[in-house]
């Protein structure tokens, strides 16, 4: 079934015959904002594999909205999918148990749905999403252009926040990106890249298709990680910065305060910096005072607090949660979990919360076979009231147990800390 919600939104809905009872309700990732008409289309399942046709065949409900615009829309995705959700309701009846999902940005309008609307669901999962909130998420996108433009081009003015216009955003992403094409031709500029990449915590293995660098391989993790930069990043810095501005009204981003020095010593990627440096002739230490002492970036209040209101977290989890991620995440960093498990410790309800990874590079990089034993595991925590043993051991034997026909890659992993985490219930970063 499909349909239209109040706000231009529209729905899709797949029903089986033999429902068992569970609706999925699901939040898609990020349609990118272009210029120009493009399509919006409603989603209500990922597109890993058979796993739609796999969840019909287990009895699942599949529901889910377009949200009303492609783009930076978590200020009206969360109200888009519990519309849809009461017009299952309506036309099919209550449910045994409505289960919320999603994947990359759609996990944090899933997060934030059960953080703010949780007697409406009966359980979460998210899938490699911004877990760290919009705010952090942001501030480390500025981290990251802030240290390019001043480490490659200290005296440019290319604008990193504040953009008036998609057109201005478009220009400094090209400006950007020239730069750091430029440096990467020289030993000096692939240091000064590998700094500004381990301030902002981009992995150094990131995508299937790369050389799998070992502990000390600090070139194959430098052009790993330039990879990144150039292909997503520093659009994802400019061009989809400028549509979240859009949203919020200004700049939530902010580096006032933040030493960058202090930054890097907590950085997982720490020795790489320093093993590229002294390779290249350079001094660390100069050039981390030359971007502590470079002119800094203010914020727009207003703008914060919309950021702060509509996608950054307080962890009150009322309902469990299961969170899954790629352990290497180019795009979404893996650190975002250590962040999302912080602020549920600090709000005291980290017994709703079960954290899963998966061993393989990329963004939102899983297996059919890995969705669904995730999808299981939620399921089956609801309906027995308790969580059973979600170990990377159990749920890839649970996996086999139900004839997984593709890879499951869970294992066990720690991620690092978030390089500047910011969430509604200890706002940690340096605000304002």
């Amino acid at each position: 079934m499909t349909g239209t919600l109040p706000d231009g939104a529209t729905y899709v809905m797949d029903v089986p015959a033999d429902w068992n009872g569970t609706v999925l309700l699901f939040s898609h990732g990020l349609v990118v904002e272009v210029p120009g008409d493009q399509p919006n289309p409603a989603r209500n399942a990922p597109g890993w594999g058979r796993t739609k046709d796999r969840l019909l065949a287990e009895g699942y409900a599949l529901i889910g909205s377009s949200y009303v615009s492609p783009g930076w829309v978590v200020d009206t995705a969360v109200d888009d999918q519990l519309a849809t959700l009461r017009i299952f309701q309506e036309l099919f009846g209550p449910a045994r148990r409505s289960l919320a999902w999603g994947e990359s940005l759609g996990g944090m309008i899933t997060t934030k749905l059960a953080e703010t609307h949780g007697e409406a669901i009966d359980g979460s999962l998210s899938l490699c999403g911004t877990q760290a909130g919009g705010v952090a998420r942001w501030n480390n996108q500025l981290d990251l252009a802030f240290a390019l433009r001043t480490l490659l081009t200290p005296d440019a003015d290319t604008p990193l926040t504040g953009f008036a216009d998609r057109a201005e955003a478009d220009a400094s992403a090209t400006a950007l990106k020239s730069a750091t094409r430029q440096a990467q031709d020289t030993a000096a500029g692939r240091a000064r890249i590998a700094l500004a990449a381990a301030l902002a915590g981009v992995a150094g293995y990131n995508s299937p298709s790369q050389q799998r660098p070992g502990p000390h391989d600090w070139a194959v993790m430098e052009a790993n990680q330039y990879a990144a930069i150039s292909a997503t990043l520093l659009s994802s810095t400019t061009q989809w910065r400028q549509d979240a501005e859009s949203h919020a009204g200004g700049s939530m981003s902010w580096n006032t305060g933040v030493d960058y020095a202090a930054m890097l010593a907590r950085s997982p990627y720490e020795d790489e910096a320093k093993a590229l440096y002294k390779a290249a002739g350079l001094s660390l230490t100069r050039e981390l005072a030359a971007l502590n002492a470079a002119p800094r970036i203010p914020a727009d209040a207003p703008a914060i607090d919309f950021m702060a209101r509509t996608a950054s977290f307080s962890g009150n989890l009322t309902k469990p949660q299961l969170n899954v991620h790629n352990v290497h995440d180019g795009l979404v960093p893996v650190q975002n979990q250590h962040a999302y498990r912080e602020t549920v410790r600090r709000a005291g309800t980290t017994e709703h919360l079960r954290q899963a990874y998966i061993a393989r590079a990329g963004h939102c990089n899983f297996t059919e076979d890995e969705a669904l034993t995730a999808v299981r595991t939620l399921n089956a925590r609801v309906a027995s009231g308790s969580w059973g043993d979600t170990s990377a051991r159990a749920l890839n034997e649970s996996a086999a147990a139900h004839g997984a026909t593709t890879e499951t890659a869970y294992v066990e992993y720690g991620p690092p800390g978030f390089p500047r985490p910011y969430d509604l219930a200890g706002k940690r970063a340096d605000r304002p």
